[in-house]
């Protein structure tokens, strides 16, 4: 086993990877890790997201028999996103990838990702060019959501790719810098910049444990990705409005040609005004909808929370919150 990084000398490679209740795949995830930073002067940030099995006990029975492994635990769930901003705050590496504890990110890919950085790129995603044992809906469905994202946001956002990436310390540290709290990192690293490049892979299924990233949950970060990066959907809601007010205008001056021609537009009764209504009425309602995503984020940004909290930390420098 290589030693740890002397305290005060920045290791060339650290491996951020949070963790919400992956105590069945730990011991697995250590073993592939550990034989991975024999090859490099490396560390591993092991974030522990409030989990609830025994993932905190491991993660520090980790640390204190590998010095190379670093244990941060929050005070609570905060989230997936917010579990990686942690760890990019308490890297120390002059190159920082970001993986899942699932092992769905295939620490053997890592060497290729590191070989391309020192070729020159900033910024190494892996790009998922097949998944296993996932069900044709959910590819449809992120295939779309990739294409459609990146069409709207006006970024060269990369398509088939998640948060496992390599990033140079120069863009790690503008990540830290931005004082967002609802944070889209795969949006946020393609806004930075920067050379980029992909590596593919196929992905691998999980190798224990139940899926975290359920469709609701998949959902919620879908929706923050397009409302972080984007104003399109406030402009879809301008757009129904014109497009409404448009149709009224219209329909009123058919009525008007009908009238003074001595003609009704249509038979008398209730059903073309109550559609009418449910038609106005709804689009009124998803107007507000959008606008009030917005607001709920905006609401969000000023209270200037910590975006994450610490409860304790084995083999990390001391540090309390973070208030970007």
């Amino acid at each position: 086993m290589s030693a740890a990084p002397a305290p005060g000398h920045a290791p060339e490679l650290s491996l951020v990877v949070p963790l919400y209740n992956e105590a069945e795949n730990l011991p697995e995830l250590h073993r592939r890790l550990a034989a991975l930073l024999d090859r490099f002067a490396g560390e591993a940030v092991l974030v522990d997201d409030g989990s609830r099995d025994e993932t905190a006990k491991l993660m520090d029975a980790l640390s204190a028999s590998d010095p190379r492994f670093r244990s941060l635990h929050l005070s609570r769930n905060f989230g997936h996103q917010a579990a990686v901003s942690a760890g990019l705050e308490y890297s120390r590496g002059r190159a920082v990838v970001v993986m899942d504890a699932d092992l769905q990110d295939p620490p053997e890919l890592i060497p290729e990702l590191v070989a391309r950085w020192r070729e020159g790129f900033e910024v190494v995603y892996a790009r998922r060019s097949g998944r296993e044992r996932e069900g044709w809906a959910k590819r449809l469905l992120a295939w779309t959501y990739y294409r459609l994202l990146r069409r709207i946001v006006g970024l060269d956002l990369p398509a088939d790719t998640g948060d496992f990436c390599l990033m140079d310390r120069q863009v790690v540290d503008l990540l830290n810098s931005m004082p967002e709290r609802n944070r889209y990192i795969r949006g946020l690293r393609a806004w930075v910049g920067f050379r980029q490049t992909a590596v593919d892979f196929v992905r691998p299924p999980r190798h224990a444990g139940e899926v975290k990233y359920t469709f609701r949950r998949s959902l919620g970060l879908a929706l923050n990705g397009i409302i972080s990066l984007s104003q399109a959907p406030l402009r879809v809601a301008t757009y129904f409005g014109f497009v409404v007010s448009l149709s009224s205008f219209l329909l009123g001056v058919f009525y008007l040609i009908q009238r003074l021609r001595g003609h009704d537009a249509f038979v008398k009764g209730w059903a073309s005004t109550v559609i009418i209504m449910l038609f106005l009425g709804g689009v009124q309602l998803l107007t507000i909808g959008i606008i009030g995503e917005y607001l709920s984020r905006i609401y969000d940004e000023v209270k200037r929370r910590p975006l994450y909290v610490v409860r304790r930390d084995a083999g990390v420098a001391r540090k309390t919150t973070n208030e970007g």
